[in-house]
């Protein structure tokens, strides 16, 4: 089963509260955020963008380390975690863009913007896409690290949800697996 929540190393950076962020299995995610909450907010809209780099350069997605004493965990958002399985999926089973289109019979370029990162893509086709591939996607729900102050909504806080399409930062994670 294929986890997109990743480990972060926090380092406490030059002012109080400031902490630099750093991936172990994604080096080019870097990022620094003011405060905890920002910082994992920050956190997790870097390796949203280092995920969809690697699918539109067609690098390798490598699967999550276990966290080292100290480390936090970030997961991807849920939208990009989606397309990240498909993205790995169809890698793993060697199958290009135009075979996957003729298995679900739609055009390629709608198997395309499945894989697009800036594209909307429903939930529900990316469904049906891993499951042609025998795979299946499953989404859970955790407890936050963090509370919006104390369950109150800011802007800060409705930014992220718009941002991210979730109600909450690192509060939903996506695996993948095989039927």
């Amino acid at each position: 089963m294929q986890n997109f929540t990743y480990p972060v190393t926090l380092t406490p950076g030059d002012s109080p509260g400031r902490f630099t962020v750093t991936f172990t299995d994604v080096p080019e995610a870097i990022t620094w955020g003011d405060g905890m909450k920002d910082t994992l907010w920050q956190a997790a809209d870097c390796l949203e963008e280092a995920i969809a780099g690697r699918i539109r350069r067609g690098d390798v997605i490598p699967a999550p380390s276990k966290p080292r004493r100290g480390q936090r965990l970030v997961p991807v958002p849920a939208p990009m975690a989606a397309k990240a399985a498909l993205y790995l999926a169809m890698r793993e089973a060697g199958i290009s863009n135009l075979e996957l289109a003729r298995r679900l019979g739609c055009d390629e370029k709608e198997v395309r913007r499945m894989l697009d990162p800036r594209h909307a893509t429903k939930l529900p086709r990316i469904q049906a896409a891993l499951e042609i591939l025998g795979k299946r996607l499953v989404v859970s729900m955790e407890e936050a690290d963090y509370r919006a102050s104390q369950n109150r909504v800011t802007d800060s806080t409705i930014h992220a949800a718009r941002k991210t399409r979730l109600g909450t930062v690192n509060s939903v994670t996506v695996f993948c697996e095989a039927l």
